[in-house]
């Protein structure tokens, strides 16, 4: 079902707060929700593989970043900020019991055209938000993916002293 605005502005609003370098807040969310035109035309950006699974979304969502300062050099840390954002709204949206995901696949270049977007910004990911379906809606090889996923163990990710890191893989 589309989602409702106030929802959609309640992920927007824990996005808002998350640490950014010089409090630049880089981020940038252009949203659209289902049923309207500009749900379609963000639609007609993805992957095949991702149009399968999140048509039925109830918003799409760009996330973007600034990568630029305030004073108009660059940003070293856009990406990062832009990430603690992303972060946030995701968080926000399992608070509400809602999926939020993020993607990747996507018509990067195209999708920069549809949005006259000018080279002072990075489009970092597509996401797609709903209230949660029935997964057995979804064809058997999507459904396979539709249980939590393995980590790295910390032995893996996290080394104590340079020394450690040396070979890092």
């Amino acid at each position: 079902e589309p989602m409702k605005k106030e929802d959609l502005l309640t992920l927007f609003d824990a996005a808002r707060w998350a640490p950014s370098a010089f409090n630049t807040q880089p981020w940038r969310f252009v949203y659209a929700i289902a049923g309207t035109p500009d749900f379609d035309l963000l639609f007609s950006h993805l992957t095949d593989g991702n149009k399968v699974w999140c048509k039925n979304a109830g918003a799409l969502a760009v996330i973007i970043s600034k990568n630029l300062d305030d004073r108009g050099k660059p940003s070293p840390t856009h990406s990062f900020d832009t990430g603690a954002a992303w972060e946030n709204l995701a968080l926000q949206g399992a608070f509400m019991s809602l999926v939020t995901h993020g993607m990747a696949g996507y018509n990067a270049d195209n999708l920069r055209s549809s949005l006259n977007l000018s080279s002072d910004f990075s489009i970092e990911a597509m996401l797609a938000i709903g209230y949660p379906g029935d997964p057995s809606l979804l064809p058997e090889k999507v459904q396979l993916g539709e249980t939590p996923n393995g980590r790295r163990p910390l032995s893996e990710i996290a080394f104590e002293g340079i020394a450690s890191a040396q070979n890092l893989s």
